[in-house]
């Protein structure tokens, strides 16, 4: 197991010594309790520190974002945890991959009810697979004409006059999600994860856009222009997209009820780190010297914390970079060395269980009287409809840009460096890149130069 929330200089981790509690299994009523009290040691107190956090996370009301890496679409994870973890309406944002959007499609493609997604032994005939057209996700297995024919979706969608301009990715998976669900409505399929999303307003960030088939699928359109087809417009525009992040995180630490964010990183790779990205950007970047870190970092990942990577670094190191609160990290943030789709289903169910039983108590003697009884029922029982910050994005990204406006100076004047010069300050700009098929049109018809009298 990783070390995590210790501060190294220190001793000990806990500032005072706690009763080790062992409970039989069969006196757990429910699942929560059994997490709490019949998780004692080793790699299952790792488990129950993750669920006591994110317990407390959820209790005091955070707006919470969550960075999804890995293929939890393809392998039906969105369907058993993630989509009811995010119905909950505790989360704010989503950051993930093109990849787990792409897969997002498959179930509900017109030929999907022939094409079934099933399981395959992790350690078979791969090439047998290969001669028979089955790809192979790990255990999860699916036709490659899955893969063509949701190509054949995503170029036909972005012809459409829809997504004929430059957009931020969040726009983008927006408008895919609204398009995603009238096709699982057209065939019957269950909601998807995009389509969940847009239904939301949960805008869904995606930090590396070009490794992925979605955006292969806008390539294709775009080379074909070249080759004299039809105008390709869409375009993503990643400036924007990092800095509607960045008004999300404003938002979040100074205008949401809490004034503060809590964090949950399932995996890693690049949707951990644009999910932290926003705090560097706002105060070490941009300048804006009030911005506080995380509150609560949760993370669980299969990453060794000695391979040097972001995927395997614990909050601990994050804290040094600005993204997670120094005040409180080494109570309130915790790295856990374990695949997440091993325990994620147990902790959505006991977080599900406690937030009905709430809902009961609630019922019961009113949630007033609930409340003062049981102070962490208020940010359980917040409105399931969510922050639906999406459906604010323009008012959001308006006040930041207004703040950067404020301080303009100021970051005008961190923008200036001595350069060492370089002869590359004297190359003449390259001329403006053509279409093959209008260049080879104009050198037909250009006359030819003459060569220069000496």
């Amino acid at each position: 197991m990783s070390p995590t929330r210790r501060d190294e200089r220190s001793a000990c981790a806990f500032s005072e010594r706690r009763e080790l509690v062992t409970s039989p299994v069969q006196e757990a009523g429910e699942l929560d309790a059994l997490f709490e009290r019949s998780l004692p040691s080793f790699g299952a107190a790792y488990l129950r520190r993750i669920w006591t956090l994110l317990d407390e996370a959820v209790g005091k009301g955070l707006p919470m974002t969550l960075a999804v890496s890995g293929p939890v679409t393809v392998s039906g994870q969105h369907f058993t945890w993630l989509g009811p973890l995010l119905e909950t309406g505790w989360f704010c944002l989503l950051s993930t991959t093109d990849a787990v959007c792409y897969h997002d499609g498959h179930r509900a493609l017109d030929g999907a009810r022939k094409r079934p997604f099933h399981e395959v032994p992790i350690f078979g005939d791969d090439g047998a697979l290969r001669d028979e057209a089955t790809i192979r996700v790990t255990d999860v297995g699916f036709d490659e004409e899955v893969l063509l024919e949701q190509d054949r979706f995503l170029r036909a969608l972005l012809k459409l006059p829809e997504f004929q301009r430059r957009m931020t990715g969040v726009e983008f998976r927006h408008l895919l999600g609204r398009f995603y669900a009238a096709q699982e409505k057209k065939n019957g399929a269950a909601e998807g994860l995009l389509a969940l999303c847009s239904r939301k307003s949960i805008p869904i960030f995606v930090g590396a856009p070009g490794d992925g088939s979605v955006f292969l699928n806008s390539m294709a359109l775009w080379a074909l222009e070249r080759a004299g087809g039809a105008k390709h417009r869409f375009d993503l525009d990643l400036h924007g997209e990092v800095f509607e992040s960045c008004a999300y995180h404003w938002w979040g630490i100074r205008e949401s009820d809490t004034r503060q964010l809590g964090t949950l990183i399932l995996g890693g790779g690049v949707p951990k780190n644009f999910n932290l990205q926003p705090e560097p950007a706002l105060s070490q970047v941009l300048g804006f010297h009030e911005v506080e870190g995380y509150q609560y970092d949760i993370q669980i990942t299969t990453a060794p914390i000695t391979d040097g990577s972001l995927s395997s670094c614990p909050p601990a190191e994050a804290v040094t970079w600005g993204k997670v609160d120094k005040n409180v990290y080494k109570k309130t943030t915790e790295s856990m060395q374990c695949d997440y789709s091993i325990v994620m289903p147990f902790l959505v169910r006991a977080l599900l269980d406690k937030r009905a039983r709430f809902e009961r108590w609630a019922e019961r003697m009113g949630r007033e009287a609930l409340f003062e009884k049981h102070p962490a029922a208020r940010g359980y029982l917040r409105e399931r409809a969510g922050y639906q910050l999406f459906a604010r994005r323009d008012e959001l990204v308006a006040k930041l840009a207004k703040e950067v406006e404020r301080r303009h100076k100021a970051i005008e004047r961190s923008s200036k460096y001595p350069l060492a010069a370089t002869s590359l300050a004297q190359t003449p700009a390259p001329e403006p890149s053509v279409a093959p098929a209008a260049a080879a049109r104009r050198s037909r018809s250009a006359p030819r130069k003459r060569p220069a009298r000496k």
